[in-house]
C-alpha cells in the first residue's frame, strides 16, 4: 500500500478489523519512511453476476427485485424483517455458490419459493401465483392442494 503523505511503497498494518455493517475490514497502517499513520478499507469485489429471463434476455444481477417481490408477497404477514433479510441472505448465498457468472431467473424463482415456503405459507403462495404466472382457479387450487398435503 502505498502511503498517501509521502508516496513511499513500505507501509505496514498495526491494526486489523472487520466492519460488520459493509463486510470490509479496516486496516491501520503506518508508513515506515515518514512514520505517519492512515487507515485503509478492504472490501471483496463482486463477481458481475448475470441473470437470463424468461425471455432470453440478461440483466446484471439486482438484490433489490429479490427484496421488493419477496416484501409484497411478505405485506401484512406476521413476518419479522429480520427472517426476511436472512431468508434473502441464504438464497444470494446460494446464487453466489453456483458455478458460472449467469443464473435463469427461473432458478432464482426456485431458491426464493423453496425458502418462502417454510417461511410463511400464505406468503409462499402470494409469490407463486406471481413467479408461476397462475392462469385460472384449477391451477392455482393445484398448487394449494400440493401445500396442504
Amino acid at each position: 500500500m502505498r502511503c498517501p503523505y509521502c508516496g513511499s511503497d513500505d507501509t505496514r498494518v498495526t491494526d486489523s478489523r472487520p466492519v460488520e455493517e459493509t463486510n470490509s475490514i479496516r486496516r491501520r497502517r503506518q508508513c515506515d519512511q515518514c512514520g505517519k499513520r492512515f487507515t485503509t478499507y478492504e472490501k471483496i469485489e463482486a463477481i458481475p453476476l448475470v441473470v437470463i429471463k424468461k425471455d432470453s434476455t440478461r440483466q446484471q444481477y439486482d438484490r433489490s427485485k429479490i427484496e421488493s417481490g419477496v416484501m409484497r408477497a411478505c405485506y401484512k404477514r406476521p413476518v419479522p424483517i429480520t427472517q426476511i433479510e436472512s431468508m434473502i441472505d441464504k438464497v444470494e448465498a446460494d446464487i453466489y455458490s453456483r458455478k458460472g457468472s449467469e443464473v435463469s431467473s427461473a432458478e432464482i424463482g426456485e431458491m426464493i419459493m423453496h425458502r418462502l415456503k417454510a417461511l410463511d405459507p400464505v406468503a409462499y403462495v402470494r409469490f407463486a401465483s406471481v413467479y408461476r404466472e397462475f392462469k385460472d382457479v384449477e391451477t392455482f387450487m393445484d398448487e394449494l392442494k400440493t401445500l396442504i398435503h
